[in-house]
């Protein structure tokens, strides 16, 4: 007989238990659940732009060169090698839950099938900040590149434009960066296929003057730059490792999307796996011209590719780079101005957060009233804040996700070994291990102010799953309640 889920009325009762704050999301139940949801409108190859648009990005223009010089040399390729391989193990893990689970939501969804209510709240909550605090430091990072392009056509920009109050003389807004923001929504207001098809796109463009830099530089790899290969040692390569991680998890925000993927079960994993795939290639060469071209010690860490380009002479395609560092980093922060959008609607659908929310725009079947409170939030944050703080904060919480969603694996084959998996995890409990040991050893490695401002809103995210959350669930109102209909209709309503 085949291992069915705890439910809300079976074993004991109280607060603490399947029928209280560990209560699962049915995962039977998710065709029925989007029928009427999201449009089923992307398919593989647009999951994997959208995947790449996360994955390969600032790593690409700034991180690698960054990496090099001060912690690791050349061996900067097996501080990538190392972060690809942990990276790995949690792509793996998604992708087994996507193709079990093709819901919106991604890490939040997987946690509260697996968990429980409480421990899927958590990690969603994590997501809403994570995700909004990306955008807006990618925005800001874009605009720093937009001013270099524009200062080098000859246009002057107005002091009080170019960041925000405190970060320079003059200084009373980032105009780019917040502009950024509230574009990014309206392309994402528009429709699912038509935000994917600008993704697919700038995707396409951005891989375009990868190659076109990889393969200029290519001519003037010089074989004594290699060496020493590990001027910093092993550990430093180790430690470059934690950095250049950072570089390569962009496809958890495509997870995000599952309910917009035309055969999801099928697609989604194939999608994160290439994407992977795709993106461990491309940083690999990118770390053999750079360090080919120029010796680590002498690369500018504020343009790595630019300087190590204009070392062999190829000074021009510095603003072809600047170009290329916009696009790329464009299309990293849609993709998780997408992802937050959708694990915010899963949530609002699932009733932990108010049903307003889970609404889509009737027409363009997208849910426009988060889309646009998060384009707005997130350019008043990189418009009028300094946000390196917010950047350490993003890095704790991808970390935390991962780590619940290998834990969510192991645990779901014990529980439902009986589901229907059209991607399996290798080796577990191996794999999930090895991305919770990494996961595990960065966090270990970050600020503790980092830790404070964690923390602090997870309590405040505590006190909402209380006093609203916990008894507005979906879940605690059973089974028959309807969580979402078609064209954004009324929300919650039992049937």
């Amino acid at each position: 007989m085949p291992k069915t889920p705890p439910s809300a009325d079976s074993g004991a009762s109280g607060l603490f238990t399947r029928a209280g704050v560990f209560r699962l999301k049915p995962v039977d139940s998710s065709e029925e659940e989007t029928a009427g949801g999201l449009r089923r409108t992307m398919g593989l190859w647009q999951l994997v732009a959208l995947s790449l648009g996360g994955l390969v990005g600032a790593g690409v223009f700034s991180l690698a060169g960054v990496v090099a010089h001060d912690d690791a040399g050349p061996g900067v390729m097996i501080s990538f090698l190392i972060a690809i391989i942990a990276s790995s193990a949690a792509a793996l893990c998604y992708a087994e839950f996507a193709g079990l689970i093709p819901k919106a939501g991604s890490a939040y969804t997987y946690s509260y099938a697996a968990l429980g209510e409480a421990i899927g709240w958590a990690i969603g909550w994590d997501l809403l900040l994570e995700y909004t605090a990306i955008v807006a430091v990618v925005a800001i990072a874009i605009s720093g590149y937009l001013s270099y392009i524009l200062d080098q056509v000859g246009l002057d920009i107005p002091h009080w434009a170019l960041g925000a109050p405190g970060t320079g003389s003059g200084h009373k807004i980032d105009l780019f960066a917040a502009l950024l923001c509230l574009l990014l929504a309206f392309v994402l207001s528009r429709g699912t296929k038509e935000s994917a098809r600008f993704e697919t796109i700038l995707v396409v463009v951005k891989l375009g003057i990868v190659a076109l830099v990889v393969i200029a530089g290519a001519f003037h790899i010089s074989g004594g730059n290699f060496s020493p290969f590990l001027p910093f040692g092993i550990g430093g390569a180790i430690s470059g490792a934690a950095t250049t991680f950072f570089a390569v998890y962009g496809y958890d925000a495509m997870s995000a999307a599952a309910e917009e993927s035309a055969e999801a079960k099928k697609v989604l994993p194939k999608a994160i796996v290439i994407s992977l795939a795709i993106a461990a290639v491309i940083y690999l060469l990118v770390c053999i011209v750079l360090l080919g071209m120029q010796d680590y010690r002498h690369i500018d860490v504020k343009s790595p590719f630019s300087s190590a380009l204009a070392s062999v002479g190829l000074a021009g395609l510095g603003t072809v780079v600047a170009v290329g560092a916009v696009i790329g980093i464009t299309t990293s922060a849609l993709a998780n101005m997408l992802a937050v959008t959708r694990v915010w609607f899963s949530m609002s659908r699932d009733g932990l957060l108010p049903a307003y929310f889970a609404k889509n725009h009737p027409k363009r079947q997208v849910p426009d009233r988060v889309i646009w409170l998060v384009g707005i939030g997130s350019a008043v944050i990189a418009g009028f804040l300094p946000i390196k703080e917010a950047a350490d904060l993003t890095n704790i919480g991808i970390l935390m996700a991962f780590i619940v969603v290998a834990v969510a694996i192991m645990v779901m084959r014990r529980t439902r070994p009986d589901l229907p998996r059209s991607f399996r995890t290798p080796w577990v409990p191996l794999v999930p291990l090895v991305g919770i040991g990494f996961s595990i050893w960065l966090i270990a490695n970050l600020d503790w102010v980092t830790w404070v401002r964690f923390v602090v809103w997870m309590l405040l995210g505590l006190i909402v799953y209380a006093f609203y959350g916990y008894r507005n669930s979906v879940e605690n109102r059973g089974p028959g309640t309807v969580r979402t209909t078609p064209q954004g209709g009324d929300e919650g309503s039992t049937s």
